[in-house]
């Protein structure tokens, strides 16, 4: 039986690791980037090819209009949205550009030409200042492209309208082809902002106060984080087939939770220089602990996807009933602390419980 050259298992090993990491949530997640840049030069290149091949007048244009439409990250949540407001605006954006042509070869005034052309483009500017923006725009430089100035031959007209047609079916085949999920994007980076949330914690609590620049650098990543997830409520609620309003409260509870750690940090400043600790570290030592785990254990999750763990902290959370009274035999500079900590341990269970409930699978 003739053997397989010795490199075929290696290479084989190699298509086989690759496609795994194309299938991997996590890796698409850290490379969405690069692999949108992909698919759109492999968009560019059918387009070129499509166009050139079949020698199509004008067939540039069809890749200008793959660029401007596919040009943008889309998550798969906000594709179908998308591709009616791209099939909507092109077809306005066509119908107004013939039109504007059909009207100079029958008036013949180049001033009332470049007059309708502006103010066309004023019309969708404004309109694209608010919901529907995306259509205004869209139309706008649809109507630029077939019309030009407005002193397009018809025959032209219609060539540019036919490739801009091609340009946004192209543009639309590759936006559904592999495409990249809002819902991973949104679980992992919350899960990063988790998992910093439930070092900082403890640091904060019963650590050396951070400095000021320190505040800084810390809150502000985690701001910017919290920030950024907002656009991805929306596409992400549609893929998991969840109310919107849902995600709002997640996103809700985890900004009262980095308010809480950043009072908490500003408060431990002038709490440790004038506190005798005694006997009351251990009761927020306690305190930590509980939320630290709760705060691991919502990252994990959203990280994997797995709730069971989540499921079992919430009926143990039903069965005990509410957390410890506030000890009145705290010190006065721990009262604040100890005050925002138990609302902070609010916000983390039911942060934990919201989470529980999604269907992440």
């Amino acid at each position: 039986m003739r053997q397989s050259p010795s490199g075929a298992p290696a290479r084989r090993n190699v298509v086989a690791h690759v496609l795994h990491q194309l299938r991997s949530p996590y890796y698409r997640y850290r490379n969405a980037r690069y692999l949108h840049g992909v698919r759109v030069a492999v968009a560019m290149l059918f387009s070129i090819a499509l166009t050139s091949g079949l020698g199509i007048p004008h067939g540039f244009w069809a890749s200008v209009t793959l660029l401007v439409v596919i040009g943008g990250l889309q998550h798969h949540g906000n594709i179908r949205r998308k591709a009616a407001e791209r099939a909507m605006a092109t077809a306005i954006g066509a119908a107004l550009g013939l039109a504007l042509i059909g009207q100079h070869s029958v008036i013949g005034s180049m001033a009332l030409t470049y007059l309708l052309v502006s103010v066309l483009a004023g019309v969708c500017a404004y309109f694209a200042i608010g919901k529907g923006g995306y259509i205004a725009l869209l139309t706008a430089i649809t109507l630029s492209i077939v019309a030009g100035h407005g002193d397009n031959s018809i025959d032209i007209g219609l060539w540019r309208a036919f490739n801009v047609a091609i340009g946004t079916v192209i543009a639309l085949v590759f936006s559904f082809g592999f495409p990249l999920y809002a819902t991973y994007d949104w679980r992992y980076r919350l899960a990063e902002n988790l998992r910093e949330c439930a070092r900082l914690y403890p640091w904060v609590m019963i650590g050396q106060p951070m400095s000021a620049q320190e505040q800084v650098t810390q809150f502000a990543r985690l701001s910017g984080r919290l920030v950024g997830l907002r656009s991805l409520i929306a596409p992400a609620a549609k893929e998991m087939h969840v109310p919107v309003a849902r995600l709002e409260e997640i996103q809700r509870l985890h900004r009262s939770i980095i308010s809480a750690l950043e009072m908490l940090a500003v408060a431990a400043v002038d709490r440790d220089a004038k506190l005798d600790w005694g006997d009351t570290y251990s009761v927020l030592i306690a305190r930590r602990s509980t939320i630290r785990r709760q705060l691991l254990a919502t990252g994990r999750a959203l990280r994997s996807g797995d709730v069971t763990r989540l499921e079992r902290m919430v009926a143990r959370q039903a069965a005990t009933g509410a957390g410890p009274a506030p000890d009145q035999s705290l010190a006065y500079e721990l009262q604040g602390s100890y005050w925002l900590a138990q609302r902070l341990s609010e916000q983390v269970e039911r942060m934990l419980h919201e989470v529980a409930t999604l269907p992440l699978k």
